[in-house]
């Protein structure tokens, strides 16, 4: 992110960040950087700017990444505290989005904390409401619990979703297998036999039934459902490996996020055991460098690195190795519902932490098209556009006649990074205009959306019995206070 010639860069906080992670004093960064302690102190108060020659002598001194410097986490954390304060609990209360811009960016930790603060609020809220349901109907044997899934979305988006402990270890594996991609099965297999006398059986439906994978401790047997894909069945040897294997750096990683109750702990274990496993079937500097050489081409990769659409999906918003990182991409998953079940937004993209997305985004498209990619650039209120493809991807995880899992994958990156994509060949992406979408509805002030599902929680709405809209729900203009 160097800086642009006559442009000032106030990049206080971030800079501050960079050098306590760097366990340094300002003495000793101003020393390494050839300037002024005091000159430090007032950079890290925002009362002087980042030079570009100063940007160049932080990266090459201490061997970093401009991109840290990057405006990602502020966009997220503001996303996030806009969010919060659209909540009808501050309807009287007027904060200024600017105000939050400003906390976002000066006090992260903060933020961070007022969004732990909100999620356990909102939970406790829905903890009432089901307890309250439950007296009614006379049923006190159910309690509410904190919701794990969305603690270890934290984290991982804490992480930028990117382990190097993990990486680390997948690649060392890989090179001691030595083996190509097409014969990682029988290798993870042989390991796990030979290192862990561990057995692996493919397992007929019909003993199996709704279950895809089982590890058996007493007859030290991995029993692999035959509904599972090849690239599924290297996948689940692999996590099972990880979590012997790497049993040290998942207790390092989970240790280092604070105190955790029993759910969101083994639902972290398990989540940090697929990383393993995707980053042993596609290995970090193989994988980068064949994304670039291909222009992201997703369907090639998959056949390279012997992998579906979605691990190659995934595996995409994982490249952030400081100095080796690929494309910032976001990813969505949903089913025909519009239920979400995965996301990470690489900090570029404003995700909601609760409800669902928008309609007029593409990815709910693929099921009416599902032997199709599609793409979209697409626009949010603010102006930020992004360019996004989106598939749909089954699951014959079931015999027939029970219904097939199906889910919409959606992946995007900011229009900054589009070229670089083979699927943005061809396309003038200054001049291709932007569908405009929202976070979700409950979020979005955009008037007279014929998708709309609800009105914004953020204006006060307008019912007029002689007039029908567009819109099911007109709203004033001015911001309910």
């Amino acid at each position: 992110m160097p800086a642009e010639p006559g442009k000032k860069l106030f990049v206080g906080p971030r800079f501050r960040r960079i050098r306590q992670q760097l366990g340094l004093s300002q003495t000793q960064i101003a020393e390494g950087l050839g300037i002024s302690p005091s000159y430090v102190n007032l950079i890290e108060r925002n009362q002087r700017p980042v030079t570009a020659q100063i940007l160049l002598r932080l990266a090459e001194t201490y061997d970093l990444d401009l991109r840290d410097l990057a405006t990602a986490d502020e966009d997220r954390f503001f996303a996030e505290l806009n969010e919060i304060f659209s909540d009808p609990l501050f309807r009287q209360i007027d904060v200024p989005k600017q105000e939050l811009r400003d906390l976002a960016e000066l006090c992260p930790g903060v933020t961070h904390a007022l969004q732990r603060l909100y999620a356990a609020y909102t939970e406790a809220r829905q903890g009432e409401t089901l307890a309250a349901a439950q007296m009614a109907d006379r049923d006190v044997g159910t309690r509410y619990e904190a919701n794990p899934v969305e603690r270890v979305r934290e984290l991982i988006e804490a992480n930028r979703n990117y382990f190097p402990e993990l990486e680390q270890a997948a690649e060392t594996l890989r090179d001691e297998l030595n083996v190509p991609a097409e014969g990682l099965y029988a290798a993870l297999a042989a390991r796990l036999r030979e290192k862990h006398s561990i057995q692996t059986r493919i397992m007929p439906v019909d003993v199996m039934r709704e279950t895809l994978r089982r590890f058996d401790r007493h007859r030290r047997q991995l029993l692999i459902s035959e509904l599972v894909d090849p690239p599924g069945r290297a996948f689940q040897l692999a996590f099972q490996l990880g979590l012997g294997e790497c049993a040290q750096q998942l207790e390092t990683i989970i240790n280092r996020a604070g105190p955790l109750d029993d759910a969101p702990r083994r639902l972290f274990r398990i989540t940090l055991g697929n990383y393993f496993a995707a980053a042993v079937m596609m290995p970090y500097p193989a994988f980068l460098a064949a994304a670039e050489a291909l222009n992201y081409d997703i369907h090639v990769l998959a056949q390279r690195f012997n992998s579906g659409f979605e691990q190659v999906c995934h595996r995409l918003t994982t490249l952030q190795r400081p100095n080796a990182r690929g494309i910032p991409f976001f990813l969505l998953r949903v089913d025909n519902a519009g239920n979400v079940s995965k996301r990470f937004s690489s900090g570029t993209f404003p995700f909601s932490k609760f409800g669902g997305t928008c309609p007029l985004w593409n990815v709910h498209s693929t099921f009416d098209t599902p032997d199709r990619l599609l793409k979209q650039v697409i626009e949010l209120s603010d102006g930020t556009r992004y360019f996004s493809i989106a598939q749909m991807v089954r699951r014959p995880v079931a015999p027939h006649p029970l219904p097939q899992p199906r889910f919409a994958i959606g992946l995007g990156c900011e229009i900054r990074h589009a070229a670089r994509l083979v699927y943005a060949a061809g396309m003038d992406l200054e001049k291709t205009e932007g569908t405009p979408i929202g976070v979700n509805c409950r979020l979005c002030e955009r008037e007279n959306c014929a998708q709309r599902a609800e009105p914004p929680i953020t204006r006060t709405l307008i019912l007029d019995e002689t007039t029908r809209r567009v819109s099911s729900f007109a709203f004033s203009n001015a911001r309910e206070l």
